[in-house]
């Protein structure tokens, strides 16, 4: 019955984002307004941005979900989906953005990642007069107030605010209890896991599966070959898009072999497209995991 509830509740947040997502819903300016951003900086603009280059997946799938992707005029090569944005002009891979490709955009807003090299990037558009936000998204938790930023700053704060909600819903879901462990690598030399830090953590918890290095409270740490073993998870979840999968090259090296999940060849391939970036479809991703570790067990 337990199971049945939590599909049920999962099948509703999945059909609220795509409600939310089909909202475009346009907000008249009424003045300049201000945001602060996850650097703690006052973002003001005087009316709604209408040139936007979004140097991340992430934003530019909810840029497009709240109704503003007509805004966009530029992306990394990495801003894949929705299709439609693959017609927006590429600036490049955004890591770190190349400001004169960016400023060519002649963008009114840049939307970046915070992190230290983006916010020396930031201060460089600052000076071209180009107007930036820095969000983090390293967590589930961070998806509904990037949504209700990016909503006000794009004249789109009702589609915003009920996206924001769906994903401040899933967020406070608690984990679905699990005996099925599992550990993410996302680098193998030297290895590198996910830690409680981050998006993926969370998304194992609320499908049914534990992180086994849940303990490690950064988004990824490095370790060693030997505290995998001694962790013994029952699966190896690897985020690939290659069809069909294929293991990854170290499965076959005999230093990894010690890992049972590794030599039982118990890998669950994750689509890097739908999991590799915190979005809109997140209630979407855990029922693609909850699926696959169903199948797989």
């Amino acid at each position: 019955m337990r199971r049945w509830v939590q599909r049920t509740h999962l099948a509703g947040l999945i059909a609220l984002t795509l409600a939310a997502c089909a909202r475009g819903e346009h907000v008249p300016a009424g003045g300049a307004f201000t945001v602060t951003d996850d650097a703690g900086r006052h973002v003001t603009l005087a009316a709604p941005a209408r040139r936007i280059v979004s140097l991340l997946p992430s934003f530019t799938e909810l840029l497009f979900a709240i109704g503003a992707g007509d805004r966009v005029v530029g992306r990394t090569t990495w801003c894949d989906y929705p299709p439609a944005a693959l017609a927006v002009p590429s600036v490049g891979d955004g890591m770190p953005p190349s400001v004169e490709a960016v400023a060519a955009r002649r963008p009114d807003l840049v939307v970046l990642y915070r992190s230290g090299p983006n916010v020396t990037a930031a201060e460089q558009f600052e000076r071209l007069g180009i107007r930036t936000i820095l969000l983090g998204l390293d967590r589930l938790e961070e998806l509904g107030p990037a949504a209700r930023r990016l909503g006000r700053l794009t004249g789109h704060a009702r589609a915003g605010d009920s996206l924001a909600a769906v994903m401040d819903s899933l967020a406070s879901q608690p984990p679905v209890p699990s005996t099925t462990s599992l550990v993410f690598i996302v680098w193998d030399n030297p290895p590198i896991v996910i830690g409680a830090g981050s998006y993926l953590d969370r998304l194992a918890a609320l499908a049914g599966a534990r992180n086994v290095f849940h303990d490690v409270r950064s988004p990824s740490a490095q370790v060693s070959i030997e505290t995998i073993v001694a962790r013994n998870p029952d699966f190896v979840a690897i985020l690939s898009d290659s069809a069909p999968p294929v293991p990854p090259r170290y499965a076959s090296r005999p230093e990894w072999r010690v890992v049972r999940a590794v030599r039982e060849r118990r890998f669950l391939f994750l689509p890097g497209q739908l999991f590799g970036r915190p979005g809109p479809r997140a209630a979407q991703a855990i029922h693609d995991l909850r699926r696959r570790l169903e199948a797989a067990r």
